[in-house]
């Protein structure tokens, strides 16, 4: 048995006001072509079960041209006549009971299956059962639902579990209704012959479990994400189960350094060949006051103007007047704060807040690039 798991394809997303020649959002087209690749792959490998988990569309009210593109790329995945299961993620969830769920566009589709209603629902073929557990805005009923899913495990079948939650971090990704499945609960995975999460971005294993896996995302929604690669999950059941991650092939994210002491020779030695049609992100380093002025927005996006985006930090160099260090250095203000609360905190205390403050900054970027 063959299960292709992919996840968080957000479609309808656009950001950085750049408009291709179709006159659609760049990025919105992005990912598009992402989701493409992927149902192509489908046609290539015929799977014998789809599985999606999770925020299929960036909003829970997308716009036409995503409900259009979703539509004819589900007609096309329905004529493989292979069963494809999919679930709500926050994403496609309504915040108010007032607005219908998005997935329910799906429901008269004869090989498609939607779990969308913030409660457990069992979906069962000759051979596996789906347990499915969208994403739920109340912690006290996911709880029930879950005891629900685990009181519904065949034992002459295949046991999928399918969720759209945090699973085995104690973070959050700072989202609206973000649901965290319980620790104390987690047994109920041994149960199960795999385990299919969405809502994490990047692909991998779940702790110390073989079978609980995120697929990660079909493209990516942030600068913070630029170290993932992006694909789907096969996954094989024969005597063990198999886990295949492939990937495709997505907008490149080129992180580029310019030394603002040595600016001439710093922008000389540059190799740009490798930022067309990318998004550059890059970081100008040592910069005083004055030089901030001299060097424009502008004439950084000259450099790399083959590229399809630039964006750019500013990192000034720390005034030794004014500290302890005696030795000039160009620091951040995320390592600057690190700095500082590893002076006064204790060694693991220091280590619990530096994940908080990374997380922190991260979001700080997120927000930073979507703005620019």
């Amino acid at each position: 048995m063959k299960i292709l798991h992919f996840s968080d394809t957000h479609l309808g997303y656009n950001d950085l006001d750049i408009i291709n020649n179709e006159n659609i959002n760049q990025r919105e087209a992005d990912f598009y072509d992402a989701f493409s690749q992927i149902v192509e792959q489908i046609k290539e490998i015929k799977p014998d079960y789809i599985i999606h988990t999770g925020d299929l569309f960036h909003r829970s009210s997308p716009s036409n041209r995503a409900i259009t593109y979703a539509l004819e790329k589900f007609k096309e995945i329905e004529s493989l006549n292979i069963p494809f299961v999919l679930i709500a993620g926050n994403h496609s969830t309504p915040r108010t009971n007032l607005s219908s769920p998005i997935l329910k566009i799906f429901e008269n589709f004869k090989n498609i299956y939607v779990s969308y209603n913030q409660e457990y629902k069992r979906i069962e073929f000759d051979d596996v059962v789906f347990h499915t557990l969208p994403h739920m805005n109340d912690d006290t009923q996911a709880l029930k639902h879950i005891e629900s899913c685990e009181a519904n495990i065949t034992d002459n079948k295949r046991n999928i579990m399918m969720m759209h939650c945090s699973v085995g971090a104690w973070y959050l990704m700072q989202e609206f209704g973000e649901w965290v499945y319980p620790s104390n609960k987690e047994y109920i995975f041994e149960k199960m012959d795999y385990v299919a999460l969405g809502h994490w971005h990047g692909f991998g294993a779940v702790g110390k479990y073989e079978n609980v896996y995120y697929s990660g995302s079909s493209e990516r929604t942030s600068l913070n994400d630029k170290r993932n690669s992006k694909g789907f999950i096969l996954a094989t059941f024969e005597e063990k189960l198999n886990i295949e991650y492939k990937e495709i092939r997505i907008r490149a994210i080129r992180q580029k350094q310019i030394d603002c002491q040595d600016y001439e020779h710093s922008v000389e030695s540059l190799d740009i060949s490798d930022c067309v049609d990318a998004i550059v992100e890059v970081k100008l380093k040592n910069l005083t006051p004055l030089s901030s002025i001299d060097i424009s927005n502008k004439q950084i996006k000259d450099i790399f103007a083959s590229a399809m985006s630039v964006s750019i930090k500013r990192e000034f160099i720390k005034d030794a007047s004014t500290s302890d260090i005696q030795n000039l250095e160009a620091i951040s203000l995320e390592e600057y704060f690190l700095e500082h609360i590893k002076d006064d905190s204790k060694e693991i205390e220091y280590e619990r807040l530096k994940s908080k403050v990374q997380e922190l900054f991260s979001k700080y970027e997120e927000l930073s690039y979507d703005t620019n």
